[in-house]
């Protein structure tokens, strides 16, 4: 069911809340923000949206787990300061997100004035999702903009509690997110693509589920393909199996192959002598020569440009996970390999969840050349999964 959109509620002139997500990784100090900033260069839209409408701009988000607490490590000011920048207009960041004194601050703010609230997890009743808290939210402002799809999967207070306070609709990016993966479960470009990597089968057996009947094409890599692999038989040296996985990993190869689906798993493989950045030893095997006690780190040059070229043919791919150990520099290969393969093809859709699949995409300076590149990570794997988040639902009709 569509979801109301911004350009359905006459917010000029007006107060908005606005939920957006800025978690990001401010643990590892204040000068590697501009290093992460996608969350907060995602929502710009939504904001400029808003500032061209002379309105009252109230941001709203968390950052990291402080339970409850006020936790000085964890304020917002630091994003605050680079939201600025990024923006080119002032932020001004508050030093709590409900209260009379907050309330006082918002009233006196001038048109196209811009507030980023404190953590909203210095408060218990957040993620309680607990009337009052919403209720002290709504106070602030007129409107409610849900921007922030990273938590859309939360039935939190400044996801689903705040919409019975206030008319409410989705913001331009959570809707980009809401049309752009839907169309590629629902109506995609044919011949579809899943590429999946990351650690577990477990963490994609719904994914799967959902969209294995729907593909032309699988492509596994990361850790599961290992567990794909010690499926067929393969010796896996000392690799983490998921050995309750082994018997779904059977089914679906079973399954791709009374549909016509072509199933691509790793022919060669990079393994090491240690499962370390740094090891004794690496070397380029055989999928089914995995040396014992070694560990498989990445799919191999062979095999990783094998998935290119095959991916070049495809006209819609759906992204979930790295193809090896793509935070460790010497096990990134394939992961660089595939996201330069379909970056910037031309008549493709590219949809990369979200997560460490965008953080790898970041990193490799690729964000624009996909068509969109999800800032959810939980929530990302849930919609490809086929399920209702709770802060999309919230939301009234169009």
């Amino acid at each position: 069911m569509a979801k109301r959109s911004l350009s359905q509620m006459d917010v000029a002139g007006k107060r908005v809340l606005v939920r957006v997500d800025f978690n990001i990784p401010i643990e590892q100090g204040i000068e590697v923000i501009a290093s992460y900033d996608q969350r907060l260069r995602a929502t710009l839209p939504t904001i400029r949206y808003l500032l061209d409408r002379d309105c009252r701009i109230i941001l709203c988000s968390h950052l990291g787990r402080p339970a409850g607490q006020v936790v000085e490590e964890l304020r917002l000011a630091p994003v605050g300061d680079r939201l600025s920048q990024l923006l080119g207009h002032p932020v001004k960041s508050l030093n709590d997100c409900i209260g009379t004194g907050i309330e006082s601050e918002i009233n006196s703010m001038a048109p196209g004035q811009v507030v980023l609230l404190e953590n909203l997890r210095f408060h218990a009743g957040e993620e309680k999702n607990d009337p009052e808290f919403a209720a002290g939210l709504g106070r602030l402002a007129d409107f409610f903009v849900m921007d922030a799809f990273a938590v859309a999967h939360r039935s939190h207070a400044s996801t689903v509690g705040i919409t019975t306070v206030l008319p409410s609709a989705m913001g331009l990016l959570v809707q980009r997110e809401v049309e752009l993966m839907g169309k590629a479960l629902e109506s995609p470009a044919s011949p579809l693509a899943a590429l999946m990597g990351g650690a577990k089968v477990s963490d994609k057996i719904l994914v799967l589920e959902n969209l294995l009947d729907k593909l032309d094409h699988l492509f596994v890599g990361g850790g599961m393909a290992v567990t794909f692999l010690n499926a067929l038989g393969n010796e896996t040296g000392a690799s983490s199996i998921e050995s309750d996985r082994l018997d779904f990993a059977r089914d679906v190869l079973e399954r791709a192959a009374q549909n016509d689906i072509a199933v691509h798993l790793p022919h060669d493989v990079v393994v090491a002598s240690n499962f370390e950045a740094n090891p004794a030893q690496t070397r380029t095997v055989p999928a089914d020569q995995v040396p014992e006690g070694w560990y498989i780190m990445d799919v191999g040059e062979d095999s990783a440009a094998q998935y290119a070229s095959e991916l070049k043919e495809c006209s819609t791919i759906i992204w979930n996970g790295p193809m090896g150990v793509f935070e460790m520099p010497r096990f990134s290969q394939a992961t660089r390999v595939v996201a330069n393969a379909i970056a910037g093809l031309p008549g493709t859709t590219t949809v990369v969840g979200g997560g460490s699949t965008a953080e790898a995409v970041e990193e490799l300076g690729l964000m624009d050349q996909m068509t969109h590149v999800s800032t959810g990570g939980g929530a990302s794997l849930e919609f490809l999964e086929g399920r209702e988040l709770p802060g999309i639902a919230a939301l009234p009709e169009a």
